[in-house]
């Protein structure tokens, strides 16, 4: 009798202690991907991609022709040529199609690298905002919304995020720059 007393006192007591800790907190969850896209610096940035995207693509439309057109002059031409001049054009051709992957590969690579690069930078920066407020506003916890399953839409706070995050940015365009101090000359 005495044990589930005691069981029935410490879960009593638990439970207490388990609502008054949840009463005192304040909780919020972001949804990092939306106000990565949605900030003036993640739009400014998938204006910056789409850009090198395009200069990209044309260099690789470029190799493309050429490449066809290798392949159309070799089919015109295969029954007249020699074997000799058969394969030297076959060579260039494979020539031109390694180029081409390598060319594929690398701006795949350049453009991924970029984007890491900008994302990193604009998440870093929000990261600061979002640190920030939470102390401000008096936020026990912070989430991002991509672990949490379920959650009342009053706990989101990612368009104030945003619109705190572009109004620092901005701000942080608008302040001049210091100047770096010059050294003074002076005589010895």
């Amino acid at each position: 009798m005495k044990k589930i007393f005691l069981v029935v006192l410490v879960a009593a007591m638990l439970a207490a202690t388990t609502a008054m800790a949840t009463e005192g907190m304040k909780i919020g969850y972001i949804d990092l991907q939306r106000a990565l896209v949605e900030s003036d610096a993640g739009k400014k940035a998938k204006v910056d991609l789409d850009s090198i995207e395009k200069s990209k693509k044309t260099a690789i439309d470029e190799k493309v022709k050429s490449i066809n057109k290798i392949e159309e002059e070799l089919g015109k031409q295969s029954s007249v040529l020699s074997p000799e001049a058969r394969k030297v054009r076959e060579e260039e051709l494979e020539r031109l199609q390694r180029d081409f992957q390598r060319l594929v590969a690398d701006a795949r690579a350049e453009l991924q690298k970029k984007e890491q690069e900008l994302t990193d930078a604009i998440l870093k920066d929000m990261s600061e905002i979002v640190d920030v407020y939470g102390k401000e506003e008096g936020y026990t916890i912070i989430i991002r919304s991509e672990v949490i399953l379920h959650a009342k839409k009053e706990l989101d706070i990612t368009d104030v995020i945003i619109k705190k995050f572009n109004e620092v940015k901005e701000k942080s365009k608008d302040e001049p720059k210091e100047k770096p101090k010059e050294k003074s000359k002076g005589k010895k």
